[in-house]
């Protein structure tokens, strides 16, 4: 098995072509950084882009829904779809708008979304994608009723190609631009989880379990 991915037409990136990397293990780091995917498909010959909630397993994509949404029964009918997750990291500020830009981690992935069926299919693939928002959680909540599984979409995309495209570090200026009295760098965009907010409902003497206070600043 192959470290990276092959270089296609397909997922070749063409712009700022230095940024672009094919390895699988940079690839699987920023999926498993997002929390949010946008999905793109084609909609009787128009585009539609979709965010969705994700997880990863291996070289699969699952993707969650309501069953009967517009978008999972598109996905179920469609032979190819794109998914990209970006991670905004700064704004990089140059001497001049041309070369103002930003920081970031970026993949894209290309793959044949299948519909999962099965009881057992669905429950597993929830159980990804639950796993990576929430890790530890799957494990504390109480069982899915029959109606909730049936009512739940679940989409498994193999990824057939993919790349990555990251972006980092101060503008690049043209030579004359350094002489310019302009102050130039990076203003740091940071993605963080917050402190847990107990609802008001939850009983007393119920604290937060050690999985979810462990979530607590994490920086994606």
């Amino acid at each position: 098995m192959t470290n990276s991915y092959s270089i296609t037409r397909q997922n070749k990136v063409c712009q700022l072509k230095d940024k672009a990397d094919y390895e699988k293990s940079t690839v699987h780091r920023i999926l498993d950084a997002g929390l949010v995917a946008y999905v793109a498909f084609v909609q009787d010959g128009s585009p539609v882009v979709v965010p969705m909630i994700y997880g990863r397993e291996r070289e699969t994509l699952f993707l969650h829904g309501a069953r009967k949404a517009r978008l999972i029964r598109l996905l179920e009918d469609t032979e190819r779809a794109c998914v990209n997750v970006t991670l905004l990291d700064g704004i990089v500020v140059a001497r001049s708008t041309f070369n103002s830009s930003m920081n970031y981690r970026s993949v894209t992935l290309f793959g044949t979304p299948r519909i999962l069926q099965t009881r057992e299919e669905k429950l597993h693939g929830m159980r990804i994608i639950s796993e990576h928002t929430i890790p530890g959680r799957w494990a504390e909540v109480r069982d899915s009723h029959e109606n909730e599984i049936k009512m739940t979409g679940v989409i498994a995309m193999q990824i057939d190609s993919a790349s990555a495209k990251i972006s980092s570090g101060m503008p690049e200026d043209e030579d004359g631009d350094y002489d310019i009295p302009i102050w130039a760098g990076v203003l740091p965009v940071t993605s963080r989880l917050g402190q847990l907010q107990s609802d008001d409902r939850v009983l007393p003497g119920v604290k937060p379990s050690d999985a979810l206070r462990a979530l607590q600043d994490r920086v994606l």
